[in-house]
């Protein structure tokens, strides 16, 4: 038995805020696990400290599943952003734990590599098509194989994706929730040109991708999706809210572009009908806030009986503790499709050394055993919790909107 002796929750903020799970056991081995929030950091603290925690002293940390079910099924209140990041973040430190005592990297326990790497996609954003498209040529000169366009939309001030500084984009930015005017018609003219004009600059070998971020209804998203269709984008995501998950039945009635969705899904109850449907192509449900590693490894085995592909969240909200398992898990299913890779600050870098790396437009999650990621807890004390939310948006009427 590999008794769990502490666990502590850690909450720094290198540039934002991260919330780490520590899990420390008898024979000296510690893992680690992200339960970051984007904006509700300290419900996640809270829900670790005070509910889980106690509930693991004493526990085999080797029984992953069982501890899984354990905090699951016994916590009656299930799913939910709260609860599975802190299942999730107890999933990935254990999991970090038993490769560790195996000297192994994480994804050769999860069946071994089925590939070489991770192709990952980059995100190039600018106030205009042309500045997207500087942007886009320099992320394509670094050897990405796929790059995310977002653009500023002309009547608007602010769009969702368009960041201050080039390369870093933190969406939670103020101490109390900012408010942008969003209009659905001129976002709607201005996707069109901007993947026309990309093909024009970039080509056809580099993959595009686009991030609706759940704005549209279906049928504006259908409308969005046959107009693009000319430019084959890699995929459209997040094209509508997805609580109704048969809402993709009618985008996909209009369109052949292929939709991805599932960056705010907690289980796979969020995605049981649009995968049994073949309503997306690709799950984008990350580890982090899908109850981890475990229960990711069961959606994407669901997804893969029905031709679906993984498409994994990988923001800066994800810190790089998530990242290296989302690498791991994305190395070692076979239905892998890409991984969003922004990349942290030099502060976040540091306060999280890390052994994955980057080339040739793919990540790779190393060979150093469990994750491959440690926190310098003396550096992060340096990093006090500062409070920030996730803005919102307003229609031109000032009604409300989806962000």
């Amino acid at each position: 038995m590999l008794k769990i002796t502490a666990a502590r929750v850690i909450v720094t903020c290198p540039g934002r805020n991260f919330v780490t799970l520590k899990i420390e056991t008898s024979d000296g081995v510690y893992g680690i696990g992200d339960a970051t929030l984007n904006g509700r950091e300290l419900a996640v603290a809270s829900y670790l400290n005070d509910h889980v925690i106690p509930c693991l002293i004493g526990r085999d940390a080797h029984q992953i599943e069982d501890i899984w079910q354990y905090l699951y099924k016994g916590a009656y209140w299930r799913r939910g952003p709260v609860t599975m990041s802190a299942i999730a973040a107890v999933d990935m430190a254990l999991w970090d734990i038993k490769a560790k005592v195996a000297n192994l990297p994480l994804y050769q326990l999860l069946g071994g590599a089925c590939r070489t790497g991770v192709m990952v996609y980059g995100h190039a954003n600018g106030a205009s098509i042309e500045e997207t498209l500087d942007n886009a040529a320099a992320y394509a000169e670094q050897g990405y194989k796929a790059i995310r366009l977002q653009s500023g939309v002309p009547g608007l001030k602010t769009v969702y994706g368009v960041s201050k500084d080039r390369f870093f984009y933190e969406p939670a930015d103020a101490a109390l929730p900012s408010e942008s005017v969003w209009s659905t018609e001129k976002y709607l003219r201005s996707v069109p040109p901007l993947f026309e004009a990309a093909r024009e600059k970039l080509g056809w070998d580099v993959h595009l991708l686009h991030d609706v971020h759940h704005r549209l209804t279906p049928i504006e998203a259908g409308r969005l999706g046959r107009d693009l269709e000319p430019y084959r984008p890699f995929w459209m995501e997040d094209a509508t809210p997805a609580e109704n998950q048969a809402n993709f039945r009618l985008i996909r009635q209009h369109t052949t572009t292929p939709l991805a969705v599932g960056e705010v899904f907690n289980s796979i109850w969020d995605c049981k009908q649009l995968i049994e449907e073949q309503l997306i192509d690709y799950i984008r449900a990350t580890v982090v806030h899908a109850g981890g590693i475990t229960h990711l490894r069961r959606v994407a085995a669901f997804a893969d009986m029905h031709g679906v592909r993984t498409g994994c969240h990988g923001a800066t909200d994800l810190s790089p503790i998530c990242m290296a398992a989302a690498l791991h898990f994305d190395l070692s299913i076979p239905n892998f499709g890409i991984q969003e890779y922004m990349r942290h600050t030099a502060e976040t870098d540091a306060v999280f050394p890390h052994a994955y790396s980057f080339e040739d437009g793919m990540l790779h999650p190393g060979e150093a055993p469990g994750l491959g990621v440690d926190i310098d807890e003396a550096l992060a004390a340096k990093y006090p919790y500062s409070r920030a939310y996730l803005p919102v948006a307003r229609r031109e009427d000032g009604s409300m909107h989806d962000w």
